[in-house]
């Protein structure tokens, strides 16, 4: 059964959002105050976070930022204010979506199953390491190596570059691989897989100008040379 956490400070609010997650199959943890919320998503065995921008103790964005360095699992933003949708998509807090009071239940219900779905499809799908022409990526410990020198990723940089090496040889295009990373109705656009591609380049090639990993196809997208 997957776990949900709520940060909420509102807990009439908290508890109808918890009413239908429960209804639904989930099981649910509610928390109130941004500094419990944290401790709480990084210590306990949690698969998704729903989480108020505005909190007692520690806002929103911090904690997402905070969850991000330790876990990636799929967060949604929740927010009252319009003006804090900018905020999220800016900030680069690694949130995978948000969604704005006043919402409908079977609107959250959907937004979690298929944040959930999405996630355990890009999980489920690393069944083996993978090791080619001195790259190593670590399904287990989520790491990569290039030549036994440990690369730092972010969460969506390992999944990205994951994905791509599972699939060799393969072209995808920037939408599907924001659709199958982000997720179709997830917080950005397509340009940040440009972005990602970039980054991780700078990370695991020798010369990101002639690329041994991931090959850019123009005007078709990207690939995984195998």
């Amino acid at each position: 059964m997957n776990h949900v956490l709520i940060i909420e400070d509102e807990k009439s609010i908290a508890e109808v959002q918890r009413d239908y997650l429960e209804m639904s199959g989930y099981r649910v943890t509610i928390i109130l105050d941004g500094t419990t919320g944290l401790n709480t998503a990084l210590t306990e065995d949690v698969d998704l976070v729903l989480l108020d921008v505005m909190l007692p103790g520690m806002d929103g964005f911090s904690i997402c930022k905070a969850i991000r360095k330790e876990k990636d699992i799929p967060v949604i933003m929740v927010t009252a204010k319009v003006e804090d949708i900018d905020k999220i998509r800016g900030l680069g807090l690694g949130a995978d979506d948000y969604i704005v009071k006043p919402f409908s239940p079977s609107e959250l219900v959907a937004r979690v199953k298929a944040h959930l779905a999405r996630y355990q499809r890009l999980v489920g799908k690393l069944d083996h390491d993978i090791q080619i022409r001195g790259l190593h990526i670590d399904r287990k410990s989520r790491r990569v190596k290039v030549n036994e020198e440990e690369i730092v990723l972010t969460t969506k940089e390992f999944n990205l570059l994951a994905f791509l090496a599972q699939n060799p040889d393969h072209v995808f295009s920037k939408e599907q691989l924001f659709d199958r990373i982000w997720g179709f109705d997830s917080v950005g656009d397509i340009s940040t897989v440009t972005v990602h591609i970039r980054k991780i380049r700078e990370k695991i090639e020798q010369d990101p100008s002639q690329p041994q990993y991931l090959e850019t196809v123009w005007g078709a997208g990207y690939r995984f040379i195998k």
